[in-house]
């Protein structure tokens, strides 16, 4: 086999592979063109377990050369200045690095972001003192002026008189089917799993439940925040909302730590919060608990029987057990924190945003966490300090109408004129000095932020070749966001997805108009399409698909992402013939006598020619002739007449190297 094929098999450089061959046994020559089969052969195999090492050895020295850095500009006393809340990109440049690395930075710490979002002082902390940086506070800042207002606006109405206990706010987090919603099913004894489609939370949701203890008969409420993904959970910490208190952490006793987890785990630790670790499935086969609290050792998670400061309970969801056990130690550390964990219920309501959506029937809906005062019907929606409407019903998480919503209640509220975003600052207080939003520049400047965040580019090492542009229509804000943070993961070096339209509710014909303006596919999730639309995208064959599981419309655009791939193309060597005599030449057909040298020649193969071992041009054998007769084959060691097309002229000497290629579809691999 030539080395250059075996290398093209491999995907590696043939000079880097001969260069590291011998390492590993396999010393062909520096300079060898060719290479015995069945070495080949041993060389493919063991290729995986070759690269697995090649590839640890990079990163090793990738992270050798990151701690250098790091330890360099230690010594160095770097100091960087931060703003309570600041963009991605402006945090870059106070740092000094490629934003497309800072990304890289924040996903490893659990943070789905691009270079327009904000983050928080914490977040930017966390990620420059991991970099070496010394990091001094700064207030203000032109880009973090309205939003760290009214984020310091709710922490100063959260002290202000906070003399009153309040149930504490606890997220539920964890990897996907390590049993979230299953365990708050089986906390508030309601089955919610039926009502999601394929068994998967698809919307942010806050439940509050009132745990007994079976020994005191003490009542004490709970407010549960549930996540669909950390991309929701994220965004509001990212806008500098601390919604929780508490954090519990999933982590199924079969599977033990997976990426989202780890995820889990860095964005607890951004934002400070106590954590109880739930290890679910210890009723199932292969359930390895010790193994769990191992694996969570390796990212400093260590348990309160390794005399580590981290509560850990083993639980079954499924089957109930030592539910009661994961509550009361909920209650112990909420104990603990019992000075954080107080409110003023006599105050006008303040808190966060942690849902919004538009509903067909009712308009504009939102989700609040109420933290601070107490929500009454006829309240005024004062969000970042405009009015967005009044208070016009409050629901529960039954969906039962409620007439007041004190603190740490989740409460679902109708009477927006506009829907807010999750993240945002409700203050009914501010209502005195508060102006009416105006809704129709706020709808503009909520579409220009989406398009300016999702369409503007990011920088990359490595250019991206084919573009997927996709239109995404989703029910609720949780949805959307979830959906988006995980598109944009969906790249590698040939392909990616470009959001080129987003938003809540049903899709329009401003949606089908953009699909044909753009060539994008229209991808709905739990809405339908308007009449106009739907005739809009029969009419000009537009590309439209409707989902209601996240990860079924993920499946689909991974597909259309392979169509965009470049097949591989694989080249078979056929055999070589050396020219002996032209009898006759054109412009573009020669017609010559050769011997075959090498292997086997074959009737429209393609061609390359070579002189003095130099490759001179490429054409095709159009015909072969064996005597007189005309042939498919030529074998090794035959003479024969060739029929050559090309645009090189042969001379006699020169040699002919026959070969084939085949295509081969590729499968999506990201980066």
């Amino acid at each position: 086999m030539n080395v250059s094929e075996l290398a093209r098999q491999l995907r590696i450089h043939p000079q880097k592979m001969l260069q590291i061959l011998p390492e590993f046994g396999f010393d062909i020559g520096a300079k060898s063109i060719k290479v015995d089969d069945r070495v080949a052969a041993q060389i493919q195999k063991q290729w995986k377990q070759i690269k697995f090492i090649l590839d640890k050895r990079e990163r090793d020295e990738k992270e050798k050369e990151k701690e250098k850095e790091k330890e360099l500009r230690k010594e160095s006393g770097v100091t960087v200045s931060l703003p309570a809340i600041l963009t991605v990109r402006e945090l870059a440049d106070r740092l000094g690095i490629p934003v497309n690395k800072l990304i890289v930075e924040l996903m490893k710490n659990g943070i789905l972001t691009n270079q327009n979002q904000n983050i928080d002082r914490d977040t930017a902390t966390i990620i420059a003192e991991g970099l070496g940086f010394t990091v001094a506070s700064e207030e203000g800042g032109p880009s973090s002026e309205v939003v760290n207002k009214h984020v310091t606006g709710l922490e100063t109405a959260i002290a202000a008189g906070a003399t009153l206990a309040r149930p504490p706010v606890i997220v539920v987090m964890g990897h996907v089917d390590h049993g979230k919603t299953k365990l708050l099913d089986a906390i508030r004894s309601a089955n919610v799993i039926a009502t999601e489609a394929g068994g998967i939370t698809q919307h942010i949701g806050a439940y509050q439940v009132v745990w007994i203890n079976p020994k005191t008969k003490v009542k004490t409420p709970l407010t549960f925040i549930d996540t669909p993904g950390h991309e929701a959970f994220t965004v509001m910490r990212s806008r500098g909302a601390k919604v929780a208190d508490i954090a519990v952490l999933v982590v199924a006793a079969d599977d033990s730590v997976k990426p989202q987890t780890v995820e889990a785990i860095n964005i607890i630790k951004a934002a400070k919060l106590p954590l109880v670790v739930a290890i679910n499935k210890i009723d199932k086969a292969g359930a390895d608990a010790q193994k769990v609290r191992s694996d969570l050792s390796q990212h400093n998670i260590i348990s309160e029987d390794w005399s580590g400061d981290t509560p850990m309970v083993e639980i079954s969801a499924k089957e109930n057990k030592n539910i009661d056990k994961l509550l009361d130690t909920l209650l112990v550390v909420a104990e603990m924190q019992a000075e954080n964990i107080k409110a003023d219920p006599t105050r006008p309501a303040a808190g966060t945003v942690i849902e919004a959506h538009v509903d067909k029937g009712a308009g504009p809906v939102a989700t609040i966490l109420v933290q601070t005062g107490t929500l009454r019907l006829n309240d005024p929606l004062v969000v970042n300090g405009e009015i967005y409407g009044k208070v016009r019903a409050l629901k529960n998480y039954r969906g039962e109408d409620i007439a007041t919503a004190p603190p740490s209640t989740p409460v679902r509220i109708l009477g927006f004129k506009i829907a807010p975003q999750v993240g945002d600052i409700l203050d009914v207080g501010q209502s005195a000095t508060a102006g009416n939003v105006d809704v129709r520049k706020k709808r503009s400047a909520q579409t220009g932020a989406e398009n300016k965040s999702l369409n503007a580019p990011v920088e990359s090492e490595e250019e991206t070749h084919h573009t997927l542009n996709v239109i995404v229509k989703a029910d609720t804000l949780g949805s959307l966001e979830a959906i988006i943070g995980s598109l944009e993961k969906l790249k590698n070096q040939e392909v990616n997805v470009k959001v080129v339209g987003k938003g809540l509710g049903n899709i329009i014909a401003d949606d089908a108009a953009l699909a044909e303006t753009t060539k994008a596919i229209i991808f709905g999730f739990n809405v339908t399409t308007a009449p106009v639309a739907f005739e809009m995208i029969q009419k000009n064959n537009l590309d439209w698909r409707q989902h209601r599981i996240i990860y079924d419309l993920l499946d689909e655009v991974k597909l259309e992402l392979e169509k965009l791939l470049v097949p591989e193309l694989i080249t078979t060597e056929l055999g070589n013939v050396k020219i002996l005599q032209i009898f006759r030449s054109d412009k573009k057909v020669i017609i010559a006598g050769g011997r075959v040298e090498k292997g086997k020649l074959f009737k429209d193969a393609r061609a390359r020619v070579k002189r003095a071992g130099e490759i001179i041009g490429l054409g095709k054998i159009a015909g072969l002739q064996s005597g007189k007769q005309a042939v498919d084959m030529v074998p090794e060691g035959s003479e024969c007449g060739i029929q050559f097309e090309g645009k090189v002229q042969l001379e006699e000497g020169d040699v002919i190297e026959a070969y084939k290629e085949d295509k081969k579809e590729k499968k999506l691999v990201l980066s």
